[in-house]
Order: structure tokens, then C-alpha cells, then sequence
């Protein structure tokens, strides 16, 4: 399938703390509507540390995937792009020795020729929206979402744990190698729209506020709007998101059709 994606829209706000330890990929300022790579992390570890490893992940994965993908990302290739992160942590660590211990969540978003694939690690997380409903979430891999999984707590108990922020799943090293979740996405539809989100925002909306805001009549700035009323000056954490509007999808198979049967009459 061809999917063409509306103009995207992303902020990244140090809300109640003193350093933004958050990263997008691209920067706002720099997206276009060619874009396939999109990233958002939540980085771990104080000031600067966090942000260095949130940015660093960022880097590195972008690398990897403009130097080596030839076609859709596969499972094992985002792993290795997730591997060479952690190596790059190791290299950013063994020359900034105060840095040990920084890590990051990550969400990532790539629109492929296969659907859109998805890969997650940590507490920030992916929503697919279609006109109000929450069509795909991906699971926090969090010590209260696995209090929850094995019964120990009740969903609204885990709103409110001191250990709500701890994360089981994050990249750190190879020292502590982790692995994304990962999904491809086929049932893409036009005014479909993809969320990444760190949790910041999550601190200030729930699912059934999130659905309410895309409920497909709302523009990408009005969206923007609304997240940003939500959140601005009511955050303790930093927030950050990247709101991806699809504007069309059409099966590659008759694209290529119609390309042959242009070229035929020629002939």
C-alpha cells in the first residue's frame, strides 16, 4: 500500500521540571511530508543525562535506518538499529563516565509499503486513532502495568503507586540489553491518525479524553491545541508528542498497474 501522511505536528515542553530530558525525531521545524521515520523518547537519569540519552537514541536509530534500509524495516532490522543504540550509549559512557545509568524510553514509527510499523520500548506510548476510537495501543512495559497483568493491583490502583514511573524496559547499553515490542499496522484508512506520546501527557489525559480530542473533526492544530491546553503549565513531567494525520492510502498493487498501462501505450 502507498500510504500519504498530512502535514505532522509535534511538541517537546520541559513542563513541571527544570530540563527537558524528552526527544523527538525530526525536529517540527524540519518535518515534511515525505517523512517515514518518526521517533519520540523520554530519556532516564537526572538532568542531562536523561536528555542526553533520549537525544542519543534519536541519533543513532536515524542513523542506522538512513545508512542500512533498503526496504520496510523487518523485526530483526529494528532490532539491530535498537542494538546499535545501546552501543552507542556504551561509547557516549566510557567517554562521560557521569553518565552511567542514563536510558530512555522509545516509540517509533515508520510508514512502510507493508502498513506502518510500530516498535516500542518503555512507558511512552503509540495510540492509532480512527474518528474516536483507539483502534491499537501499544502496553507499557512498566512495573504497575505488570502488577496489573499478574492481578496484584486493579487498573485504577495503578494510577496512583509510587512506583508508577518505574519502567522494566528501556534502552541503556549493552551492559543491559532490551528489546522492542513491535507491530505493523494494515488496517490504515484515510483521516486515520497515529499519537506518540511520552508519559507526561499520559499524567494528564486518560484514553477516553485522548479518543474524545481525535474524534475526526478536529484539524492537526486544533489537536495540537487541545493536548497542549490539557497539558501546559498542569505537568509535573515533561511532555511530548508527535500527532501523524494519514491522508491517503491506495493499494500499491493497482499503482503499479496504472504505471504499466501508461508505459504500454507507448509501445
Amino acid at each position: 500500500m502507498i500510504i500519504t501522511i498530512g502535514k505532522p505536528c509535534a511538541i517537546t515542553e520541559k513542563g513541571g521540571r527544570s530540563n527537558n530530558e524528552d526527544s523527538i525525531y525530526p525536529l517540527p521545524e524540519q518535518v515534511t511530508l515525505d517523512q517515514k521515520l518518526f521517533m519520540v523518547c523520554d530519556g532516564v537519569g537526572g538532568a542531562e543525562k536523561g536528555e542526553v540519552a533520549s537525544s542519543l537514541a534519536c541519533e543513532s536509530i536515524q542513523t542506522f535506518f538512513s545508512t542500512f534500509l533498503k526496504d520496510d524495516p523487518t523485526p530483526e532490522f529494528i532490532h539491530k538499529a535498537v542494538h546499535y543504540a545501546e552501543v552507542c550509549f556504551d561509547s557516549y559512557v566510557q567517554e562521560h563516565p557521569e553518565a552511567m545509568g542514563m536510558a530512555t524510553t522509545l516509540t517509533m514509527a515508520y510508514i512502510a509499503y507493508s502498513g506502518i510499523v510500530l516498535a516500542h520500548i518503555g512507558d511512552s506510548r503509540i495510540y492509532h486513532l480512527r474518528k474516536g476510537e483507539i483502534l491499537y495501543q501499544t502496553e507499557d512495559h512498566s512495573l504497575v502495568n505488570s502488577l496489573v497483568k499478574l492481578g496484584k493491583i486493579t487498573p485504577e490502583e495503578a494510577l496512583t503507586p509510587p512506583q508508577r514511573n518505574v519502567i522494566i524496559r528501556a534502552i541503556q547499553g549493552t551492559h543491559t540489553p532490551t528489546e522492542a515490542d513491535i507491530i505493523t499496522l494494515n488496517d490504515i484508512q484515510p483521516d486515520d491518525f497515529l499519537f506518540l506520546c511520552t508519559d507526561g501527557v499520559l499524567e494528564r489525559l486518560k484514553n477516553e479524553k485522548i479518543a474524545e480530542i481525535f474524534n475526526g473533526r478536529l484539524s492537526v492544530p486544533e489537536i495540537k491545541d487541545a493536548l497542549m491546553e490539557a497539558c501546559d503549565g498542569k505537568t509535573r513531567d515533561n511532555f511530548s508528542f508527535y500527532i501523524i494525520p494519514i491522508q491517503k492510502v491506495e493499494d500499491s498493487m493497482g499503482f503499479k498497474q496504472n504505471i504499466l498501462s501508461f508505459l504500454y501505450s507507448f509501445i
